[in-house]
């Protein structure tokens, strides 16, 4: 007969080995949690979750939860090759959530890879695997480029309105981002008023709201070379340190139009209702789909017209020979009888509609404008003009190309809170080994 302090320890080992057999496995439930980070947005705090054991599929735990304020339940079932002390028990064979249905294979091997566990199946081989990541990265970096084509577009039609007010006058308009922001308020206004409906009432109203914009800030552009800056062109040269007051006028200009805005919208947030939601599929692996949307689309062609067109004009027409005239030589031109302040006052113009496209971009885009959009946006915009070439209309368009491929691919691959320190680095390298830019000149401004 056996000891009592022996048969007492023992009969409890006995009893919590059969109780082991009851309820959800702990390493199974901590496994299929871990998942809920992965498959929920970041920084959601799970509610209520509860676990079960259901009979199908077999060797397989259903977690049920809430979100916070989301009155209903979601729920996420994890299936394991083997139950308690089976072999495998702890390889994860299968996914399904409420919202995602049941995971795809290619799904299950990215999971895989974000939690860092090996595939169950050893019968998918490593090259087998590795070929899947790395569609999966090939079709990941497609998307990023779709997505930067509109950030490239709005970027580049600022960069112009910047490159063109410098190429003429040698100095920076700062008020460009601001003058991005009334085009976008603008464009909210009256979208509000004239309605969509459909893609072919958007269709009908974009190119009139398009062009009402940029006719409204085409003239506060005019009439602010009109009334602030050909005045202090004026003086320029009879007093001292003068030279600079133009730099500190486009200041003042940005903060009274941005404080102008707020005292008359408020401070809240203006949103557009969706304007060509539709999209259509380019790629699928399987594990990820890439899409383009129709308003992208829609967003480039208009970007490339616009910038065809001014091409053309600066390439063919009177005001370009004119404008080239000016930046060159603005006394001889007028001694040409270039009427060099009507130039001056049409570049203004040009550049302040141009903006109001990109404002319009934002707006279509990205569906929120406020009153302190501009600011950021304005600068990144500088950036790109200078790294391009300020002054140089291809150095414009190049220069808003790398910043968005900066932006677009630094958020997708690394850290995005030093988004923007990454960006004003670039322009901290470029002048200091290039100031010129990657297109300008070095001894005039030019287009």
């Amino acid at each position: 007969m056996p000891h009592p302090h022996i048969a007492l320890p023992c009969l409890l080992a006995t009893l919590l080995f059969l109780l082991a057999g009851c309820g959800v496995d702990a390493r199974h439930s901590i496994q299929c949690e871990k998942l809920l980070g992965t498959l929920e947005p970041a920084h959601v705090q799970i509610e209520d979750l509860a676990w079960t054991t259901p009979d199908d599929p077999p060797n397989s735990i259903r977690g049920e939860y809430r979100l916070p304020g989301d009155a209903a339940r979601h729920w996420i079932r994890c299936q394991f090759r083997g139950a308690r002390f089976q072999e495998g028990r702890f390889d994860l064979i299968g996914v399904a959530t409420d919202r995602q249905g049941t995971l795809s294979p290619m799904q299950m091997q990215f999971l895989y890879l974000a939690l860092r566990l090996d595939p169950p199946d050893r019968a998918i081989s490593a090259p087998t695997r590795r070929a899947a990541l790395d569609q999966i990265d090939r079709q990941y970096f497609l998307q990023q480029i779709v997505n930067m084509a509109a950030l490239a577009c709005v970027y580049a039609l600022l960069a112009v309105g910047f490159t063109l007010v410098f190429g003429i006058i040698g100095r920076i308009n700062f008020a460009f981002g601001e003058m991005a922001m009334l085009g976008a308020y603008v464009t909210v206004l009256l979208t509000a008023l004239l309605g969509l409906a459909g893609t072919a009432g958007q269709a009908l109203v974009l190119p009139v709201v398009l062009l009402l914009a940029m006719l409204i800030t085409g003239l506060y552009g005019w009439y602010t070379e009109k009334l602030v800056f050909r005045p202090l062109r004026a003086r320029q040269g009879s007093v001292s340190g003068i030279t600079h007051a133009p730099l500190i006028a486009t200041i003042g200009l940005s903060i009274f139009l941005q404080e102008a805005v707020r005292l008359i919208q408020g401070t809240r947030d203006r949103w557009l209702q969706p304007v060509f939601p539709e999209r259509y599929l380019l790629a699928d692996s399987g594990g990820f789909a890439v899409y383009v949307t129709l308003r992208q689309i829609v967003v480039v062609a208009l970007t490339a017209g616009l910038l065809g067109g001014l091409i053309l004009l600066m390439r063919r027409s009177r005001f370009g020979r004119s404008y080239r005239a000016c930046s060159d030589d603005p006394k001889m031109a007028a001694l040409l009888g270039v009427d060099t302040d009507r130039i001056i006052a049409l570049t203004f113009a040009i550049g302040a509609a141009y903006a109001a496209a990109a404002g319009l971009i934002l707006a279509l885009y990205y569906g929120g404008v406020n009153f302190h959009m501009g600011f950021l946006i304005g600068f990144k915009a500088l950036t790109a003009a200078i790294i391009g070439g300020i002054g140089s209309v291809p150095g414009a368009l190049l220069g808003g190309l790398i910043i968005a491929l900066v932006e677009t691919f630094w958020a997708a691959y690394l850290t995005l809170a030093y988004k923007e320190v990454a960006i004003f680095a670039l322009l901290a390298l470029t002048l200091a080994f290039r100031p010129s830019g990657l297109l300008g000149r070095k001894d005039g401004r030019g287009d």
